[in-house]
């Protein structure tokens, strides 16, 4: 048996966007999986619900997303990057019952947020472009070859003029319908007019979650306020196609709209209360155009929604929808007029995304033995069958452990958390036979150096699966028992739970994330001495917060972590969670603010602190780790930067392949140089890249490194 490695990353295939077709037999879900080390394709697949193999649907050619059923079933129309030499993402059909996939867009600002008209005559999407793009057409046709020139200077007049990992340079999404049969009949224009398609939007705004209410309506939410980016207000409206009349219809408040419309004029909708808004609960709405009312058909659940998403039933009487609840992510069910109660289908796993049909529902979940795959049960959640075993090749032969769950107690109460051991713990696997920085000694029955993993958010969860289970079995496949846990603050436990870290995301957080260490401290097979600690972004900020207020810890890895609030309000798109969570501005209590960052207790700090960011990392910002970096070097402690080119703040979930590589590996060698288990000297006596993939050649011999003084590049 092999254990889970870091390099694993390329072994192992994704599943996403589960979509059961109309006739209820067969699921569109995408499979995804590296190329190499700085790119990835995803393809569509369709498996059978009465049992088949999965078979491929579209051809292994670049990046596909979005598969979409037509309503009769024709069609699957889908995105994709196929034969671009840039990453627009465009639109293209497939007949169902055989025939290639026939490209209908070619449009400057790629395609986004696809679905279906309810008679199957017209698509609706979202792409964003710049007032130039529209006066020139190229959010109609633009040629493949096309490239927009970088700001050269970038003149910013917008609040928010950065998101994800790119700088938004005047573009705006705006909401576009496309007729299917002129757009088979004409195929992609590239120049010209493009017959085919509508703008139904315009504007220095904008024009976000568009979906269809009947044949001759869209919804879609844009802001609202004198300076929008400064607002968590929305305004629902509908657009009459034959009219083009725009109407008014409900408003709403939240970090984002999402709709989902109903051919008889209702329309959910996710609603979060303006007082503290960043602690409090989404709930989910429903209004009424023909009667003019508003419904919360979530009101009796303490629970928040928006993880899973959620959707309209095909009678349309019925909404389904994810929640987190106490490590899973579960799925719910509840009358659109809310005359019952919220009904858990589905709550053993971690829900990544489903789909609902007349008689089942189809999604992908992950759980501790496997990374993901397509399910599909009744619509009450009964006879729950797995279609798909995407990752069985590599699973075969990896001795994966299985994580214990532990309910403890902190001073502040009850708080869920779970205990990874390595595999061979207990005889039941042999111990990997290398790490990353050499040959492990020691007995399996002899006691296991920890690492202690913090969760983002903070406003999160973590479970035994999702997207840490790479990282987690790499770590336990490394020699290290892993404990993570859902301290205070967490969302899937309810409201109280998750706003107690109100005005102290640090210690609050801390105490029970120690209670949690303390109590796996006092097992005889755990060692004490040696405790390690990473997290990222919330996680981050915590690791860092730990390493000011306890020296318990040998090592610690900081990853895309906020470090200064006051640096942190000014640089991220994310300002209003200092507001919410808080409750100030750097401007109306800058000391307070202070004395809550991580850098204010740098002095403190005698851990050795590996940072890890990302350049393009505009949720979290780089420079509040340059500042915590600096502090640290200033006042002697071992540390050390790694900087990733290209990345953003999703590095760890959907980072460059090579790139997630480096960073698990770099994470434990980090703890290795410091821990008596190995022979590893600390990373700061070695070559930069010694011992790691990225300083490897090809048949895995070290390769001499290019600028043996600089160790913050990863490549």
């Amino acid at each position: 048996m092999h254990t889970v490695d870091p390099a694993d990353v390329h072994e192992i295939t994704q599943v996403s966007d589960p979509q059961i077709a109309p006739d209820g037999e067969r699921v569109a879900f995408v499979r995804k999986r590296p190329t190499d080390d700085e790119s990835y394709e995803a393809t569509v697949y369709v498996v059978p619900i009465g049992g088949d193999e999965p078979r491929q649907f579209t051809v292994s050619e670049g990046v596909d997303s979005q598969p979409r059923w037509s309503p009769c079933g024709s069609y699957l129309a889908f995105v994709s990057t196929r034969g671009a030499d840039d990453d627009r993402p465009q639109l293209w059909i497939l007949p169902t019952d055989g025939g290639e996939g026939r490209q209908v867009t070619s449009v400057v600002g790629g395609i986004s947020q696809l679905e279906w008209s309810p008679d199957g005559s017209r698509l609706l999407f979202s792409q964003s472009s710049t007032v130039e793009d529209r006066e020139e057409g190229r959010d109609f046709a633009v040629d493949p070859e096309y490239e927009p020139e970088a700001p050269d200077p970038r003149v910013i007049d917008r609040l928010v003029y950065r998101a994800a990992q790119r700088y938004m340079d005047g573009r705006r999404s705006h909401v576009y319908t496309l007729d299917v049969a002129t757009a088979l009949e004409n195929g992609v224009v590239t120049e010209g007019d493009n017959e085919a398609m509508e703008r139904l939007t315009d504007g220095d705004t904008d024009y976000v979650a568009p979906t269809w209410g009947d044949d001759d309506t869209i919804y879609y939410a844009t802001k609202r306020g004198e300076e929008p980016d400064d607002s968590i207000e929305f305004e629902i409206l509908a657009h009459d196609l034959p009219s083009g009349d725009v109407e008014s219809v409900v408003e709403t408040r939240g970090w984002i709209a999402s709709l989902e419309g109903t051919t008889d004029g209702r329309i959910a909708y996710p609603w979060t209360p303006e007082e503290g808004f960043t602690l409090r609960q989404t709930e989910l709405k429903v209004f009424d155009r023909q009667d003019d009312s508003e419904r919360t058909v979530t009101a009796d659940l303490d629970r928040t929604i928006g993880f899973g998403g959620y959707e309209w039933d095909p009678d349309e009487e019925t909404l389904y929808f994810g929640t987190p609840d106490e490590g899973t992510v579960a799925l719910w069910s509840v009358p659109g007029d809310a005359s019952e109660e919220p009904r858990r289908v589905l709550g053993d796993a971690t829900l990544e995304g489903f789909s609902v049909g007349e008689h089942a529902v189809a999604f992908v979940q992950s759980e501790w033995d496997h990374p993901g795959d397509v399910f599909v049960s009744t619509r009450g959640g009964n006879e729950a069958t797995r279609l798909t075993r995407v990752n069985a090749d590599y699973l075969e032969d990896r001795a994966v452990a299985q994580p214990e769950e532990l309910w403890y107690e902190s001073e502040q109460g009850p708080v869920q958390g779970w205990l990874l051991m390595p595999p061979e713990f207990g005889g039941e696997a042999p111990r990997a036979s290398e790490s990353s920085s050499g040959q492990r000694p020691g007995d399996p029955e002899e006691t296991y150096p920890l690492v202690v993993e913090i969760h983002g958010g903070p406003h999160s969860q973590w479970t035994t699966s999702g997207t840490m289970w790479h990282e987690f079995q790499s770590l336990a496949a490394a020699g290290y028992a892993v404990f993570w846990s859902n301290p205070r603050g967490s969302v899937g436990y309810g409201e109280e739970y998750a706003a107690a870290i109100e005005r102290d995301w640090g210690d609050v957080t801390l105490t029970d994330i120690l209670a949690g260490v303390d109590l796996v401290c006092e097992r005889e097979y755990i060692d004490a001495d040696e405790q390690y600690v990473t997290g990222g972004s919330f996680g981050g900020f915590m690791t860092a917060w730990t390493v000011g207020q306890t020296d318990r810890f040998g090592a610690a890895v900081s990853q895309r972590g906020v470090y200064d609030f006051t640096s942190f309000y000014g640089s991220t798109d994310a300002f209003k969670l200092v507001e919410g969570d808080y409750g100030v501005t750097p401007w109306e209590d800058p000391d307070f603010l202070w004395e809550q960052s991580p850098v204010a207790h740098v002095p403190n700090v005698t851990t050795p602190t590996l940072l890890i960011h990302s350049d393009q990392d505009y949720r979290t910002p780089a420079n509040t780790a340059e500042l915590f970096y600096l502090g640290l070097k200033k006042h002697g402690v071992d540390t050390r930067m790694v900087r990733y080119p290209r990345e953003g703040h999703e590095l760890s979930r959907s980072g460059e392949p090579g790139h997630m590589v480096d960073r698990i590996e770099r994470i434990v060698r980090w703890f290795d140089g410091y821990s008596t288990y190995t022979e590893a000297s600390p990373a700061l006596e070695r070559d930069p890249n010694e011992g790691l993939t990225a300083g490897s050649d090809e048949n895995g011999e070290e390769e001499d490194d290019a600028d043996g003084d600089d160790d913050s590049q990863a490549d």
